[in-house]
Formats: C-alpha cells, structure tokens, sequence
C-alpha cells in the first residue's frame, strides 16, 4: 500500500502490478528507473521502522519486458 501510495503521490508513471508473498513486481518507465532503484528500499524499509527490532533489507532486481526483449 504504502509503495502504491509513494509512485502516485511523487506522480510517477511507474507502476506496483503484482505482489507474490514478499516480493514486488513494478513496471517502471526507464526514465524512472534511477529514482525507483534508490527510493524503493528506502519506502519499504519505512514500512517496517518501529514494527521490527531488527532492519529491513530490500533489495531491488531488474529484468526486461519480455515485450521489450524481442
């Protein structure tokens, strides 16, 4: 919710499309794709601040579109 709320409210056209268990699937516009890599751990690691007594990590991976590979 809280990575939905983020992307929207910065006005971003990048997009939260699936979330299987703890992972996130976005699609993100490559001019975004800077923006989203650094802010993306930083808005998940939020989620958790307080609630946990240890960090959370949240790593970012890219992959192609497999539109986008052919």
């Amino acid at each position: 919710i809280d990575v939905s709320r983020w992307l929207s409210d910065d006005l971003l056209q990048s997009k939260l499309i699936m979330q299987v268990h703890d992972e996130l699937v976005l699609e993100v516009v490559q001019s975004e794709l800077e923006t989203v890599k650094v802010m993306l751990p930083e808005v998940m690691a939020e989620v958790a601040q307080g609630r946990l007594n240890v960090p959370l990590l949240a790593e970012v991976g890219i992959g192609s579109n497999w539109d986008d590979a052919h």
